[in-house]
């Protein structure tokens, strides 16, 4: 495959958002409060809105703050402006990898990310890796026992809120896409791997968990091949992962110059909230003691929070106030600390900047912020517990779920 017929393959994949070369740039940057204030606006979690009536009304500048504000990072922002200004209907990908019992982290923040992308008119494609899960030794490789995580994780994100209403989210199994669509996926990544060296493809061996020091199989040589394929097979503009996966969205991007292609899918990578003890930079599943469940129950959430670390007057690599700037005040909008008076008071914070300041003079101590966060953590997982003590299908596959090993 030449330069020239790649690029008409993938164009055919992957429709332009205009017909019109005329660029929109901008050098306007995230703006918090504003874009905070273009969010609130909408009630992002209740599940009962309509995105498509929502989008409606918006001018421009608020579809961009609001999924700008999904992005730690976004390359490139003046690309982004461009696209939302052509295309009503972005799609954007999102996926992961049906590897065990879902922390909050994948579950509150991703369902989050989707209403908010929803609400702007995009359309969202959760990519099931199932495929790639097997590849990366998940569940052992099993994948039967994989396709029941997999369920599992998605009866989660309707329990605890993620807007499903209409089409505009839409979750997709891989082995079942790449199996209908074969002749068009496979010499898609076939010419993806011919133009790589082995060095750039281990370059992205963090999207699996993994390091280019590991002793790695075949297998996962190939999965970036395979994942910077998904990006063009499933039709993305935006690519909207954790900055993990920034290496491979970066090579899908490297893979339009190399064939030529104007068109580079936009990346849009969220923060990645850290585990709960000191010095883990992420949530691990086999790790209980960083990770919150989804289905934990309230006393083991209070349990975890009570011993996460949170150092007095430390702002940064604070993972408490990590789940505030991130889970909790992007869900209620607020964050109320209830104390005595002698102690300062209640209070209650509509922006993180009051906060870390606070709590950086020390006007507001971690014995103080820890019970309201677990408060407010509870309050948002409730709605799960209930769902996987009520409804029968969803308790087997948690009761399934929880039987199983989880292997790296």
């Amino acid at each position: 495959m030449d330069n020239k017929e790649a690029s008409h393959a993938i164009d055919a994949l992957t429709p332009a958002a205009s017909s019109s070369d005329q660029s929109i740039s901008t050098s306007q940057k995230m703006d918090n409060q504003e874009a905070s204030e273009a969010i609130d606006a909408l009630s992002l979690t209740a599940s009962s809105s309509n995105p498509s009536v929502l989008a409606s009304q918006m001018t421009l500048e608020e579809k961009f703050k609001i999924v700008r504000s999904i992005g730690e990072e976004c390359i490139q922002e003046d690309e982004l402006m461009n696209l939302l200004a052509k295309k009503p209907y972005p799609v954007c990908y999102d996926g992961f990898e049906p590897s065990g019992r879902m922390h909050i982290a994948q579950g509150v923040l991703k369902a989050l990310n989707v209403n908010k992308l929803t609400s702007a008119g995009c359309k969202v494609k959760i990519w099931i890796a199932d495929w790639f899960a097997q590849l990366n030794n998940k569940m052992g490789g099993d994948l039967k026992k994989i396709e029941v995580v997999g369920h599992y994780l998605i009866e989660i994100w309707k329990a605890v809120g993620m807007n499903l209403e209409g089409d505009q989210v839409e979750f997709l199994w891989s082995s079942k896409e790449i199996n209908s669509r074969a002749h068009e996926y496979w010499p898609l990544v076939m010419d993806i791997a011919r133009r790589n060296k082995l060095p750039r493809i281990l370059r992205c061996c963090q999207i699996m968990g993994r390091s280019e020091q590991d002793e790695l199989t075949a297998a996962q040589i190939f999965y970036p091949c395979m994942q910077c394929a998904d990006i063009f097979f499933l039709k993305a503009d935006i690519c909207q992962l954790g900055m993990d996966q920034r290496k491979v969205n970066v090579l899908a991007r490297e893979y339009c110059d190399d064939i030529k292609r104007k068109n580079k899918p936009i990346i849009l990578s969220h923060h990645m909230l850290p585990g709960l003890q000191e010095g883990q930079e992420k949530m691990s599943k086999s790790d209980p003691s960083s990770s919150i469940y989804m289905e934990d129950e309230e006393a083991e959430v209070n349990l975890k929070i009570k011993k996460a670390f949170c150092p007095p007057k430390i702002v940064e690599k604070n993972p408490c106030l990590e789940y505030i700037k991130y889970i909790v005040l992007p869900w209620f909008h607020e964050f109320k600390i209830e104390r005595s008076a002698e102690n300062g008071g209640d209070r209650t914070y509509k922006n993180f900047e009051e906060l870390a300041a606070d709590y950086e003079s020390g006007s507001l101590h971690p014995a103080d912020l820890k019970p309201a966060l677990s408060k407010a953590i509870n309050k948002i997982l409730q709605p799960v517990r209930d769902h996987f003590k009520n409804d029968q299908k969803a308790k087997d596959l948690m009761k399934r779920v929880k039987s199983f090993k989880v292997t790296r």
